[in-house]
């Protein structure tokens, strides 16, 4: 069994510190410094600036690409690494359920030169739909994940897993979690590995997945995975920390943290992923505690590996399936399991915190979409975008939201279940509909549907910060390109009704919309206006409330703006609007549904 507790992997000792890193900056320079040449992502929070990042680097040294969706990401890495040189792709966890056809059958084929996914979890669910935890994924795909713990980590275990991926002939996962990306610290680095193109293999055995190939391939993978297992038990990037006692705690990730931070003396395996996991290893540990304890986030994915290894431990009857770890939560777990004193609890703060939901931004050219959607009393398919908060009041706009592209093909299915009394209509981004929505349109119109199509153009890929796609022109690192024009597209698929529309003239918005549920079959409207905040900020003059002729009314606040706020004394009956001046963006929607034309310039 390897006992250094703080080993890290070849090359990585001895180097100047540099930084303060983010883990999201200190992967970036691990994929610099590892030598690849093709990189790839689409953007997600918490894995976004991974690939902003690597961008900063010398594009004569790699190239840096934000894709139309992760599958295309992975795809693009899967080239690059046919073609002999180390490839990286990097995602959020819900990404890897679009990436995962390819990866199920790049498993088999293995790697030319090194191919690393990062994908990054987010436990807690801060920016994301769902709390999957990608080490299953892992497991279901045959391929390694392992699982850094801090910023230094992050780096390590990144440049490590090309050596992985090419002495094991696999793609390797790299999970991080929002808490690692997100964390910023000192970082020990080095220099670029400019290692040279490995010729392509000339192999249709080996590249070419036809069910004979398969069939070969499936035992190779399964002995892959036995010797990975034992590869990595005797790695640098598994610690064994022996303090004596009669428990032994199993960890990995940020969970070891957590672990150290409440627990300092009780021994640690702290392993460098979560598989595959080797049998006699861990069995060397636990054979010298009388109880075992599994600390991990999400899933019990150690817990149940080492149950069906016939070893007895506890985990998840501690330690929650749900949420994100803290050292409070870790702690807790090991008061429940007796091992520590409950501790005193500090009285909480004496403030009571202004209650109000998530809405868009002051400006957002989405807003006036919804109003109008929820004027025609619609039954409106959402999608993941900013525009998704516009499920909350006072928009209250959205009735269904459940993955990247999903709208247009739900609302294909509410039309065709013949149920429906109310206008259907499918709300959808420009990034979201690149990502996709191409093929459910499609779908929409072969199978002709009575539907509307609500393509949210505002230039960019707003949620995640601001990064380009194929409809703004621009590629990741700035330079012009072609630029999708939305109107010729679902017109060459074979829309026969079409109207763009601008998101700030609520007149015209209505009016299309009315005229769009009218058309039998698919319609689309496309509302056109950039982020008020992405790339770059677009405020116009502030809007002023004229208090003499402001009714209170309510309309201007049905809009959600935060820019709109009630006056002093609107709890003693004396309320008015106002337009904090510094939110305003000069929009002019509130100005424009007010009946008494109390808002002006």
């Amino acid at each position: 069994m390897n006992k250094a507790a703080t080993v890290a992997p070849k090359g990585a000792a001895e180097k100047p510190v540099t930084g303060p890193f983010t883990g999201n900056e200190a992967i970036a320079r691990a994929v610099w410094e590892a030598g690849v040449k093709v990189a790839a992502a689409y953007p997600g929070t918490p894995s976004t600036e991974i690939m902003e990042a690597v961008a900063k680097y010398p594009r004569e040294d790699i190239h840096a690409q934000w894709s139309t969706n992760e599958k295309t990401a992975l795809d693009v890495a899967i080239g690059g690494s046919f073609a002999g040189v180390r490839s990286f792709a990097a995602m959020k966890h819900v990404g890897m359920n679009v990436a995962s056809d390819a990866l199920m059958s790049f498993s088999y084929i293995g790697v030319n030169a090194g191919l690393v996914i990062l994908v990054c979890d987010d436990p807690g669910i801060h920016s994301s739909q769902n709390e999957q935890d990608t080490r299953v994924f892992a497991s279901f795909a045959q391929v390694p994940v392992i699982e850094p713990s801090d910023g230094q980590e992050a780096f390590d275990f990144t440049k490590f897993a090309f050596d992985i991926s090419e002495k094991f002939d696999t793609p390797v996962i790299v999970r991080a979690t929002t808490r690692l990306s997100h964390t910023r610290s000192e970082v020990k680095v080095g220099a670029r590995n400019n290692t040279a193109p490995i010729p392509f293999n000339e192999d249709p055995s080996k590249n070419v997945m036809v069910p004979m190939n398969a069939r070969r391939q499936h035992p190779i993978v399964l002995q892959r995975t036995t010797d990975i297992a034992e590869f990595l038990a005797n790695s640098p990037l598994t610690k064994t920390e022996l303090q004596g006692g009669k428990v032994g705690v199993i960890t990995a990730a940020m969970s070891y943290v957590y672990v150290k931070e409440v627990m300092p003396d009780v021994s640690v395996l702290k392993l460098a992923g979560s598989y595959p996991l080797s049998e006699s290893h861990i069995r060397e540990f636990t054979d010298q505690f009388e109880r075992i304890i599994i600390v991990e986030e999400l899933e019990p994915v150690i817990e149940n590996a080492l149950k069906v290894m016939g070893i007895e431990c506890e985990g998840k009857t501690l330690f929650s399936r749900t949420g994100e770890f803290s050292p409070e939560v870790v702690r807790d777990g090991f008061v429940a399991a007796g091992l520590l004193e409950p501790k005193e609890r500090k009285g909480a703060f004496d403030f009571a915190p202004m209650v109000r939901p998530p809405v868009l931004c002051s400006g957002c050219p989405h807003t006036s979409c919804y109003m109008a959607l929820r004027a025609l009393d619609a039954r409106v398919a959402g999608d993941i975008g900013c525009y998704t908060l516009a499920v909350a009041a006072p928009l209250s706009a959205i009735d269904t939201c459940v993955s990247m592209g999903s709208s247009i093909a739900n609302a294909v299915g509410m039309a065709k279940a013949g149920t429906e009394t109310k206008p259907i209509i499918a709300t959808i981004g420009d990034s979201t509909f690149l990502h996709s929505g191409i093929p459910p349109l499609i779908d929409a119109i072969y199978n002709q549907a009575d539907i509307t199509v609500f393509l949210l153009d505002n230039h960019i890929t707003a949620m995640t910060g601001g990064q380009d796609h194929p409809g703004t022109g621009r590629t990741l690192r700035g330079d012009d390109t072609a630029k999708v024009d939305y109107t010729k597209l679902v017109k060459a698929l074979g829309v026969e009704w079409v109207q763009t529309v601008d998101s700030y003239d609520m007149a015209a918005m209505y009016q299309s919309l009315r005229e769009a549920v009218e058309f039998k079959g698919v319609s689309v409207v496309i509302s056109d206006r950039p982020c008020v905040l992405d790339p770059h900020k677009i405020k116009g003059q502030a809007f002023i409330v004229d208090q003499d002729k402001c009714v209170a009314c309510q309309s201007c606040m049905n809009l959600g703006c935060p820019a709109l706020t009630w006056s002093e004394g609107w709890f003693e009956g004396r309320h008015k609007v106002e337009i904090n001046a510094d939110s305003c963006m000069g929009c002019s929607i509130c100005a424009q549904i007010c009946p008494t034309d109390s808002i002006a310039l």
